[in-house]
């Protein structure tokens, strides 16, 4: 029986959405957030990791402390979460009554700072530990005019400078200072966009949007009296620093960007004469220049659109840049001129995607009109193929070096992952848009199903010709699917039903017919059972040999949840447009996973329709959809109150209001965007088993099986205990160690086991696992072969597994350890494509260096003869 403790593991589709960038102390990892999730890009080891928990919205800033420890993230609603970093806790929530605009820690970790509306507010950080009330404010400063962007530390934590939209920046001490007076640097044209101190705390540089640097000195006043002729006097002591003296502008210098303005800023740690500034500018452009000469080091073109994050790399090497508008995320690093990282996830979201028969890749289509192959373990995009013109609507495998794409630009394109290039387009006689695809178990017929005038074309993917056109339908094809079993072709239409045909002999075979329209359909495994999905949110289970309907799963009740911003009545009342769009058989056939138009994915049970398993896909209030009760007093004729009564300040923070009219308010643009709602368009099961992925509206998250602990109490005695385990293990009795460690079923002790046997003694052991436990050892194996360093020796495991057991793996209960066998094979082809690329740039390598030696071999020789 298949379990569903399904955890989220990571998110696919999206690297980058808004806020800032930050690196850790180490320098190659990066943090990104991605909606209201925070992703971890590790950039030595070519991985990501997406934090299990979420912020109330979407993810405005972060800050981490100097240890990497805690880890502080404010949303767009100004709800902070405090974060133990290393095991992704959530310690503590707060929330900020004003705007919040930037939060940075002091280097000691001691205290934070918070632009709090036009003031800033400094707080004790809290402890590791629990508290009832771990956020104490400090000290809260004031004196600018307008919204506080940017605030920075000097190294010793004593003093900070705030940079402000009303042009100026203004220095504070943390604590009060005798003979310390808060000083405000105006001179600027355009409102700041960063501040920073240099290498010593007497030296403060203001970026504005204009493309201006101004570099601020701070000097003793008995230093400017000398200057105007008076006795020179004693130098004030270390350890009162910016105490007794004055501010003044040492110099002035401009971007030279024309048409452009800057957008972000981030200085290098100033540890020595000269500090890194990047730039980035709102046409897409970011600049490296040299402080405090401000020398252009570097300049290149990311994009079209606005950068609005970059950060520096604590070694200064590496450079991160987000692009919001693109969804994308590049490292770069400009001494050598290379690109470390370079991200982009899909720009108008996403419609369908599939994995690879062997659950390696993922493939995406989006509404750009991009398919997009994501890595499975690493989360990472390696190709993108952007030929199609219009939406991609289907994807499909054919084998797992070929993936089929089907787009409203009226074809149907074949693209190879071994050369990664579009090697054969399917199109029609005339004009045609596709919203399904389907190919057959012999991977040699490829059909996809139109939106007007209702038909379903055939092609042979070998010669690319039309083989024939199936007419019928009086809707749109909005699902097509082939029995895994056989040649019959499974159509579901909005006209209200599913229509069986053989394409060998264009015929019907059957009519299934609905009572609303057909949303989508799957086969079941052993193509018994067909399961269709309707838009009144009901599941249709059919038994395909006398065309009846044995099962019906009434789900409207089950994904209802969810009041729109815009809705009348109350979430209980209102779910006539909940229905499913996807659905899936899991590997067994037992159970069916199902999602759509509803912030819900659910799983099944069929032959009991009962609901096992409900996965809310996101908790992000920025979304339209996701809250069940909304305060009904503030929803007028027009909308609700807070879209209409929106400030200057958030109108131009959002570039949008819902129902203003345009042009009704200054510096308005006249643009308008409301809030996505939350939805998942495709459901997949992976081959192995272990893992589901849903496309939403925030990317593809993908959910799996991380800790498969099962507790088996019928085979258990009072002799199976850890410590009989680890005593079997000192008396070299490994085969009843195992099966008593399988029978506990702890990932610990099996590893205890496993780690303890000799290579030669693999083979008698391997004999010993009954067939009941050999599941279990598949999966433990695959698992710790995809992660351990002792290759050789869990490849021994796998062939002697593959020897002894292999009759019981192909005989009739093969369905059984499908999952396990699909996994362990994922884990050898991932390791088998480690070593081959390690042992390519050896090879490349060693020729190198054997032309090298006998290019030197050959000069040598030449000079003996000159000589």
């Amino acid at each position: 029986m298949t379990k569903f403790n399904y955890q989220f593991s990571r998110l696919c589709g999206s690297v980058f959405s808004s806020g800032n960038l930050l690196y850790l102390s180490s320098g190659t990892s990066l943090l990104s957030p991605v909606g209201n999730r925070l992703s971890l890009f590790d950039l030595s080891s070519g991985t990501s990791r997406t934090y299990d928990f979420e912020c109330r919205a979407d993810i405005r800033f972060l800050a981490l402390t100097s240890d990497d420890r805690l880890l502080l993230v404010v949303d767009e609603g100004n709800h902070a979460l405090l974060v133990n970093l290393a095991r992704g806790a959530v310690l503590h929530r707060f929330a900020f009554k004003r705007r919040v605009r930037c939060v940075t820690f002091s280097p000691d970790d001691r205290h934070f700072a918070v632009s709090y509306g036009k003031h800033v507010q400094v707080w004790v950080t809290p402890a590791l530990r629990r508290e009832v009330a771990p956020f104490v404010l400090h000290r809260t400063y004031t004196g600018q005019h307008e919204d506080v962007v940017m605030v920075r530390w000097t190294p010793d934590s004593r003093f900070f400078v705030a940079a402000s939209k009303d042009n100026t920046a203004r220095v504070f001490s943390l604590d009060t200072t005798d003979g310390f007076e808060p000083t405000t640097l105006a001179g600027h044209r355009a409102p700041l966009v960063g501040a920073f101190f240099g290498a010593e705390p007497t030296c403060v540089h203001t970026v504005s949007s204009d493309g201006a640097v101004f570099t601020w000195k701070w000097a003793p006043l008995d230093a400017l009296e000398e200057i105007e002729g008076a006795a020179p006097a004693p130098p004030p002591p270390p350890a009162r620093p910016l105490v007794g003296g004055s501010w003044s502008l040492s110099s002035r210098h401009f971007f030279n960007q024309e048409g452009s303005s800057v957008v972000c800023a981030s200085l290098s740690s100033p540890s020595s004469s000269s500090s890194l500034l990047a730039v980035g500018f709102s046409t897409g452009v970011f600049g490296l220049y040299d402080l405090p000469s401000c020398a252009c080091v570097h300049t290149l073109s990311v994009s079209k659109h606005h950068i609005s994050a970059c950060a520096v790399s604590p070694a200064g090497d590496w450079l991160a840049f987000g692009c919001p508008t693109l969804g994308q995320l590049l490292v770069w690093e400009w001494q050598s001129e290379t690109y470390v990282l370079k991200q982009q996830g899909h720009s108008f979201g996403m419609n369908d995607m599939c994995y690879s028969p062997d659950s390696q890749y993922i493939a995406t289509g989006g509404e750009d009109g991009k398919v997009k192959m994501w890595n499975a373990s690493s989360g990472f995009c390696f190709v993108t193929f952007s030929e199609h013109t219009a939406p991609v609507t289907a994807i499909a495998f054919p084998t797992p070096s070929v993936v089929l794409s089907a787009s409203l630009d009226g074809t149907v394109r074949a693209h190879d992952l071994v050369r990664y290039r579009n090697f054969k387009t399917l199109t029609t006689p005339e004009p045609r848009q596709f919203v399904s695809l389907a190919v057959d178990p012999s991977a040699e017929m490829v059909c996809a199903g139109t939106l007007d005038p209702f038909e379903i074309y055939l092609w042979s993917l070998q010669t690319g010709r039309v083989l024939d056109v199936l007419s019928g339908h009086a809707g749109p094809v909005s699902s097509l699917s082939f029995n895994p079993a056989m040649g019959t072709l499974a159509s579901g239409s909005w006209d209200g039903t599913v229509r069986l045909w053989d394409v060998y002999k264009n015929n019907v075979v059957e009519t299934l017919t609905h009572t609303s329209d057909v949303m989508c359909l799957d086969w079941r495994p052993d193509g018994r059972q067909l399961v269709a999905g309707t838009l009144a949110g009901s599941l249709h289970f059919w038994d395909t040999d006398d065309a009846t309907c044995t099962h019906v799963i009434e789900g409207q009740r089950d994904i209802a949840g969810g009041r729109k911003q815009n809705d009348r009545v109350a979430a209980n009342n209102n779910a006539a447009s909940r229905h499913f769009t996807s659905a899936c058989y899991s590997a067994d056939g037992l159970s069916v996973l199902a999602g759509g138009n509803s912030k819900y994915v659910c799983i099944y049970e069929i032959s009991q329709r009962m609901l096992l398993k409900k996965f809310q896909i996101s908790y992000n209030r920025s979304l339209d959809g996701v809250l069940d009760k909304l305060n009904s007093k503030l929803m007028t004729d027009g909308g609700p109150v807070s879209e209409i009564d929106q400030n200057e300040d958030e109108i131009s923070a959002k570039a949008s209001t819902a129902f203003a009219l345009p042009g009704a308010r200054r510096q308005d643009d006249g643009s308008r965007r409301t809030k996505l709602e939350v939805r998942s368009s495709c459901v997949k099961f992976s081959s192995t088993g272990r893992e589901w992925a849903a496309v939403t509206t925030e990317g593809l998250l993908c959910y799996g099986l991380d800790e498969d602990l099962i507790f088996d109490p019928i085979a258990l005695t009072e002799d199976v205990t850890p410590s009989a385990v680890s005593k079997c293990v000192k008396s070299h009795q490994f085969g009843q160690g195992l099966v008593m460690a399988l029978l506990l079923n702890e990932a610990p002790l099996i590893e205890l086991v496993v780690d303890s046997v000799p290579l030669e003694s693999i083979d008698l052991v391997v004999r010993t696992v009954r067939r009941e436990h050999l599941e279990r050892l598949l999966q433990f194996v695959a698992v710790t072969l995809a992660k351990t360093n002792h290759i050789e020796y869990y490849l021994a495991w796998t062939l002697a597994i593959c020897k002894f057991h292999g009759v019981e793996l192909e005989g009739e209960r093969n369905s059984l350890y499908l999952r396990g066998l699909r996994a362990l094979f994922k884990s050898v082809k991932n390791r088998f494509d480690d070593i081959r690329k390690v042992v390519d740039e050896n090879h490349f390598t060693l020729q190198f260096l054997e032309a090298a030696l006998d290019q030197k071999g050959r000069s040598n020789v030449d000079s003996v003869v000159a000589e």
